[in-house]
């Protein structure tokens, strides 16, 4: 039996110690991913938001321009 088989496996402490580091290794992944995912989201509305100023700023400057046009046309 020198290939170790027919012997039950044992936890060392050291064994124990790297599972547990896996295990709160893993807890923070998937932490930081959630984080970011909200960063994401986040993120996307902002953008939405940026834009819908920008148009709405263009808008306004178009409608003061097209009005002038329309005094000027007088």
């Amino acid at each position: 039996m020198a290939d170790g088989q027919g012997y039950p496996p044992f936890e060392c402490a050291p064994g124990l110690r790297l599972a547990a580091h896996e295990r709160v290794s893993q807890i923070h992944h998937d932490n930081i991913n959630r984080r970011l995912d909200r960063i994401e989201e986040l993120m996307e509305r902002l953008e939405k938001r940026l834009w819908l100023t920008v148009y709405g700023v263009v808008a306004a400057i178009l409608a003061q321009a097209f009005q002038s046009i329309l005094v000027a046309a007088q």
